[in-house]
């Protein structure tokens, strides 16, 4: 039965309204944010709120001055060993998770309660056991992201498409065929999510450990400035973490899109 011609023309745009791109409107939402910010910091609403103007002044002082890039060499570090140590173990152990019952009655309670529960109160507990060097750092990093990556590659495994699995073992495929080509390769999507989720944690427990075991880095600079009630140096720093790590997270899910995500390449 042939569809009438409005129906099929229902998601074309209506005549007169050309298509705006998205970078159009991700620009438009940072100039509102920019904009908004500014009149509050003018009317102000609170005495320690500065303008946008003043922030991203004292923001191109830091960066000309070295104080930002020498901060994110210290803050990098231990992001970068806890980010890969926990994609490591945690894509292996959520996998493991998903393939075996014995493995999931095992971790799924334990990184379930990990994920709930506010992980962050065990900080000063691990700079008690560890001190206050990279180890600890790293081990915020990992009890942050790791929860995360686990429970997503574990329900992308489970969840992998009994169908295909069928199919594979209808050709008589081996149970190692079975995890290479057919249930690592239908979950790694939602693993790759995982991944970028752990990498947002990451970015929190780096944060929480410089600003509670030892100012260092990002932690130290945002310390600085506020026992020195320098507000704009104190938000601009603040404004970098967060937007350095959101530009982090959205390479990762254009990366994502380019490599499992073929259908949302043109948005």
């Amino acid at each position: 039965m042939a569809l009438p011609l409005d129906a099929v023309a229902v998601d074309r745009p209506a005549a007169g309204w050309p298509a705006v791109p998205g970078w159009v409107w991700r620009l438009l939402s940072v100039a509102v944010v920019a904009l908004a910010w500014e009149v509050a910091g003018r009317v102000p609403i609170s005495f320690a709120f500065p303008t946008f103007a003043e922030t991203m002044a004292a923001l191109g002082g830091l960066i000309v001055s070295g104080e930002l890039p020498r901060a994110y060499l210290s803050t990098l570090q231990p992001l970068v060993i806890g980010v890969v140590i926990s994609a490591a173990a945690g894509v292996g152990l959520g996998v493991a998770m998903g393939l075996s019952r014995w493995t999931e009655w095992l971790g799924a309670p334990l990184f379930t309660v990990m994920q709930a529960a506010p992980m962050a109160a065990l900080i000063p507990l691990i700079t008690f056991v560890y001190g206050i060097g990279l180890t600890s750092k790293v081990i915020a990093v990992c009890i942050l992201a790791m929860p995360v990556i686990v429970l997503n590659s574990f329900g992308a495994v489970r969840n992998a498409s009994p169908s295909l699995v069928q199919t594979c073992r209808s050709f008589l495929g081996t149970r190692w065929q079975q995890i290479t080509k057919v249930i690592v390769p239908d979950a790694a999507p939602v693993i790759f999510a995982g991944l970028r989720l752990g990498v947002a944690a990451g970015f929190i427990g780096v944060v929480l450990a410089e600003l509670l075991i030892t100012p260092t880095g990002i932690g130290d600079l945002i310390t600085y400035y506020c026992s020195m009630a320098d507000r704009a140096g104190m938000y601009a720093t603040i404004l970098s973490i967060i937007v350095f790590s959101a530009v982090t997270i959205e390479l990762l899910g254009q990366l994502e899109t380019r490599l499992f995500r073929p259908e949302r390449r043109g948005e």
